[in-house]
């Protein structure tokens, strides 16, 4: 089955209960695989059948349960939604202003000690009655229209809580406007509280602005990645150069870029030279040289020279619409200590209802006379007191911030989960070539034996490697060409010996090259050069041994530079009781000469490709969580064992799947970012769960009137719309302090 996912907008959403009514709609449409719903960027991501499933089934299933799906594929929807929610936030804040400033009016000529200074007017019950319809069914009308939702579709959120209570204050208060006489033969004074329902109303409005406005803040990773981009191109064109919007730049173009500009697109230097600022996209702060033929990023700065260059990817297809995309997926994603969350959510508003008809009930029968408006006030406090949004927004809005902040550091995050486990890594396991080294060796000696020349030696390894993308072969290859090899004939045969080097016939002989361990295995004798392979080994040079018909001829030194950024890295993760494990298919005396450099002290030499994954299970067995950093290609069995694979992208080519986490730039620093970074986050998720979790479980028993035997205290329900918004508010913006963090060396 082949499956499509899809993240797109949900309208209506206002806490933890929409997240799991609409998690269970999604998940019932038959050819939906998985569903992920996030209340922090109010979107839905879905992975499902295309053969079964369609946008307008997706889109029927949201509104079936009382929400919208804005779902779109036409370019420049994330401005589209930028707007809409701009509209949205412009309305919110136009509704909590009126709500408040009727209800300051209102709590003016009905508050004790505030009414005396009133006018008249202010303290009739039928112009306050005037005043609270407004804000009942207009700036509440929202409220009504969720409940109504939910109700249809047998659940209830947080919605339901606040238009019963604020419903309850407000028909009391109409009964006690329009039957003063009634109610006073019964014993109650004719008190309205609009105060309470307009008040109310007023402040939660006016929290979920606030909330929004966070919640804004959270996504700004996107906003800055998307404002990257060129928006438009240079494009030559029938012998010109034209300017065209950027979405009309295809494969193939040849696009000038002069200095200062920026790369619109990915793509290959043609013609020209310079040094690009590529930090915006890698973390790398200084510019990269690049020439002709080197691969270009969009949204990189040109900073002085002038080239052409072919545009390879575009649109969707750059480096920067797929990390992007991954950023997007992993804000969407739900880390498992959510699930906590999202278990007590689901039962919270039944619970919270059961525990207001219970307040009712025992204020009624035994509270102080006359016990029916202190049975009501009471139970309106714990309806309104309630916050299953802190409690929805807690993990999310910090992973928001968590993941977007990676982007910044050049350290790309797949989902929530991983940012989660990283933080518990023990151990951190390298693949030498590529990762811990620069991934491009070069020839450092060429030894032929007596009767042979180095022309010699170069020549088969040339013949049996031009073809080869093998670092090792590229060098050698490269080796011949600066020597002025003349170009080989091809081979009659050749065969690849994975892990241990090629073979195969060149002008009728039979033809090895590669490990001593190949040699040993068909039979060629090493000991006449034992004493030059051993110097090049101690030299911490690769050996590539050369025979031909049986007999050895010579041998090619090659090096692999470390990586500048590589003691640090390693010098971090030990520091931090981190250990460090390189894994090489090199010879173990060049393993032992890199470790030795780096500091590593346990290394594992002569691994081949298909061995690395039961190194990093060995290594699990041990107890460690393990994390494995390799380029996401030819280690990617090794980074699906291990507990958290982090690869290394190269060039334009992001190894996404490759990894549950991907590092853009070359420093290996960012390995020690990604793990800080995880720490950072759970540590802020543990105290926004805390903070959700305790105001809860303080409040309710509060707003129920348990100090009230002992100090005589009540929570008066406009204290408690206050005390709900703030919980909300108090949660996002602890989650945007993860923005001032830095990464201490």
């Amino acid at each position: 089955m082949t499956t499509t996912k899809k993240t797109f907008p949900i309208k209506g959403m206002h806490c933890a209960s929409c997240v799991t009514l609409l998690e269970g709609a999604l998940r019932d449409v038959p050819g939906v695989d998985t569903v992920t719903v996030n209340l922090a960027t109010e979107k839905a991501t879905v992975a499902y059948d295309p053969a079964r499933v369609s946008d307008a089934t997706l889109q029927s299933a949201v509104a079936s349960v009382g929400y919208q799906a804005m779902i779109t594929d036409e370019l420049g929807h994330e401005d589209a939604e930028r707007a809409r929610k701009k509209r949205e936030l412009a309305g919110l804040r136009l509704r909590a202003i009126v709500s408040l400033v009727l209800g300051a009016g209102i709590v003016w000529g009905s508050f004790p000690w505030l009414m005396n200074t009133a006018p008249r007017i202010l303290q009739n019950f039928w112009f306050q009655f005037a005043l609270a319809v407004p804000v009942q069914f207009w700036a509440g009308w929202q409220f009504y229209r969720a409940t109504w939702s939910s109700l249809r579709h047998r659940s209830a959120n947080m919605d339901t809580l606040v238009t019963i209570g604020t419903s309850v204050a407000f028909i009391y208060s109409v009964v006690m406007t329009a039957a003063p006489s009634v109610v006073e033969r019964l014993g109650i004074m004719p008190e309205p509280y609009f105060d309470v329902s307009t008040v109310i109303i007023g402040l939660i409005l006016l929290g979920r602005y606030f909330e929004a406005r966070a919640k804004a803040g959270t996504s700004e990773a996107i906003r800055t990645l998307l404002g990257l981009q060129a928006k438009t191109a240079r494009v030559v064109r029938d012998g010109n150069e034209v300017d065209v919007p950027l979405e009309a730049v295809v494969i193939g173009d040849t696009v000038r870029v002069r200095p200062g500009e920026k790369v619109p697109v990915d793509g290959v230097i043609l013609e020209g030279s310079s040094a690009i600022d590529e930090s915006m996209v890698t973390g790398e702060s200084i510019p990269a040289e690049k020439g002709k033929g080197d691969t270009v990023i969009g949204a990189t700065v040109n900073t002085n020279g002038s080239f052409t260059f072919r545009a390879t990817k575009v649109g969707s297809e750059t480096m920067l619409a797929q990390i992007v995309k991954l950023v997007q997926e992993a804000q969407g994603s739900k880390a498992p200590i959510q699930r906590l969350a999202d278990t007590v959510s689901s039962y919270f508003v039944p619970v919270v209802l059961m525990l207001a008809i219970a307040t009712f009930a025992v204020w009624y029968i035994v509270g102080p006379e006359p016990s029916l408006p202190f049975a009501i006030l009471n139970a309106v406090a714990v309806l309104i007191i309630a916050c299953p949004c802190a409690m929805g927004l807690a993990t999310p809005t910090a992973i928001m911030v968590g993941t977007g902040l990676g982007a910044q550091h050049g350290v790309l995050i797949k989902d929530a989960e991983a940012l989660e486990i990283a933080h518990t890594v023990s151990a951190v396991m390298f693949d030498k070539t590529g990762t811990l080294t620069e991934g491009k060796p070069q020839v450092t000696r060429v030894i032929a034996r007596e009767g042979h020349t180095e022309a010699d030696v170069l020549a088969v390894e040339y013949a049996l490697e031009r073809s080869s993308s093998h670092p090792v072969a590229a060098a050698i290859v490269a080796e011949a060409q600066r020597r002025g090899l003349a170009t080989p004939a091809e081979p009659e045969s050749f065969e690849a010996v994975p892990g241990f080097g090629v073979q195969g016939v060149l002008h009728g002989k039979r033809v090895f090259a590669g490990t001593e361990r190949l040699m040993q295995e068909r039979g060629v004798d090493v000991a006449p050069m034992r004493d030059a392979i051993d110097g090049l080994l101690e030299s911490g040079s690769a050996v590539t041994i050369v025979a031909v018909e049986g007999r050895m001829i010579g041998a090619i030194g090659v090096a692999d530079a470390v990586k500048p950024s590589a003691k640090r890295a390693v010098t971090q993760l030990l520091r931090r009781g981190i250990e460090v494990v390189m894994i090489t298919g090199d010879h173990e005396r060049v393993a032992r000469t890199v470790a030795h450099a780096l500091g590593i002290t346990r290394f594992e030499a002569q691994v081949l490709p298909d061995q690395k994954a039961s190194h990093v299970i060995a290594l699990q067995k041990e107890g460690k969580k393990v994390a494995m950093v390799g380029d996401g290609i030819n280690d990617a069995p090794a980074l699906a064992a291990a507990d958290i694979g982090i690869a290394m992208a190269s060039g334009t080519d992001v190894a996404i799947e490759a990894a549950d986490i991907t590092l853009v730039n070359k420093d290996l620093g960012a390995v020690v970012t990604a793990l800080l970074l995880s720490r950072r986050t759970l540590r802020t998720i543990r105290m926004n769960l805390v903070w959700a979790f305790g105001y809860n479980i303080i409040l309710i028993p509060v707003a129920m009137g348990a100090l009230y035997p002992v100090w005589g205290i009540l929570l008066n329900p406009v204290l408690a719309s206050g005390a709900m918004a703030f919980s909300s508010i108090s949660v996002v913006l602890n989650s945007l302090l993860l923005k001032r963090w830095r990464v201490v060396g």
